[in-house]
């Protein structure tokens, strides 16, 4: 049976950035995916902001990842010429209700280490933005947008200039410990066995079923999944608008919110819905329910301006009634299997952190 060092299951945006951290450290590593390119999953149906770090519980694993997760990735964003743009994003108030839970908003940021929110009263965000309609506003400079695709590209080529390879249609089926490592068989065209020293289960919507097939992984360590639904639209042509736009949060969600891409295209969302299983359609129905939520800050927006877009699933480990989650990163200090770590509801705001948690689950094998 070949071995390798390591194995890192699941070719997204996460398992991209820890195996390129791991093969920069000198391991060797082996990538696997069951799809026939990278990236085709979580980390392409996402709106492909780069998050400040605001919203987060204070001291969770998402905050901090988040906020440290940004400042390396525009870092590295500049060292690979990968498009981005710090855009910047107003958090937009539309009742003087809404306004007075601005300064509880920047008090959060401010306790996750974001300093640079900026109050803004309505005629300072209509100078900025004069298609705006807020009674007050939140500016975050630090907010932006990145090419995710250029993103995972960049991570794909140096995990490969150090020696690091990627193996395609490569579903893994079981994993069994051994005496030193793990056994890692994979299905697919070619099926084959391959021996290990430590695996990484970064396999996004799939991660808690593939943790099922985790061998003298206890039942009881392995969460449930859920699977939360965002339905995105879209606009043709450009948005009168120039940052991000986002109403002051609901509870469960962030709102429909307005998200720009590198060309200047509006998209709206998300919608969500809790669903049995991954499912990508968008019914052109549900914009009934965008537009009056859009024109509570974006008040010209015409009828029958809206038109589907894309839809993202979140990998959920807590059931609706509770839908606020924390990043869970799984190692041998939970269940004892030297070697495994396990990465279970990696959702947004997963690209920002993608650096952060890499580090995180390679200081983890150390």
């Amino acid at each position: 049976m070949e071995s390798v060092d390591v194995i890192v299951a699941g070719a997204g945006v996460i398992g991209l950035a820890i195996a390129r951290q791991l093969a920069l450290a000198g391991r060797e590593v082996l990538l696997l995916e069951a799809e026939g390119a990278i990236g085709t999953g979580i980390s392409s149906r996402n709106s492909e902001v780069i998050h400040a770090g605001i919203y987060y519980p204070p001291g969770s694993l998402m905050a901090r990842c988040c906020v440290a997760g940004r400042r390396a990735l525009y870092a590295y964003c500049r060292e690979k010429g990968i498009a981005h743009a710090a855009c910047g994003k107003l958090i937009v108030a539309g009742t003087a209700e809404e306004a007075a839970r601005l300064g509880a908003i920047a008090a959060r940021a401010a306790a996750n280490g974001v300093h640079d929110l900026r109050r803004l009263s309505a005629a300072e965000a209509r100078a900025m933005e004069p298609a705006l309609r807020c009674s007050g506003a939140l500016l975050s400079p630090a907010t932006g947008i990145i090419d995710s695709h250029g993103y995972m590209l960049a991570l794909q080529g140096d995990l490969e200039a150090t020696g690091g390879m990627i193996a395609l249609h490569s579903p893994v089926e079981r994993v069994a410990p051994m005496a030193e490592g793990f056994k890692v068989s994979t299905g697919g065209a070619a099926p084959c066995t391959l021996g290990c020293r430590a695996f990484i289960n970064a396999a996004g919507l799939g991660a808690v079923p593939l943790a099922r097939r985790i061998a003298s992984l206890a039942p009881a360590l392995v969460p449930p999944a859920y699977f939360a639904k965002g339905s995105y639209f879209a606009i043709s042509g450009r948005a009168p608008f120039t940052r991000l736009i986002y109403p002051v949060p609901v509870p469960g969600g962030l709102g429909v919110h307005l998200t720009l891409d590198l060309g200047g295209g509006a998209r709206f969302g998300p919608d969500v819905e809790w669903v049995e299983r991954p499912d990508y359609a968008v019914s052109p129905a549900r914009a009934e329910g965008f537009y009056a939520a859009i024109r509570k800050y974006w008040p010209d927006l015409a009828d029958g301006a809206l038109h589907p877009a894309y839809a993202g699933i979140r990998p959920k480990i807590v059931p609706p009634a509770i839908a606020v989650q924390d990043f869970v990163i799984q190692g041998p200090h939970s269940h004892g299997l030297a070697g495994l770590v396990n990465l279970f509801g990696i959702e947004s705001p997963g690209l920002t952190a993608s650096l952060a948690l890499a580090e995180a689950v390679a200081g983890m094998l150390a």
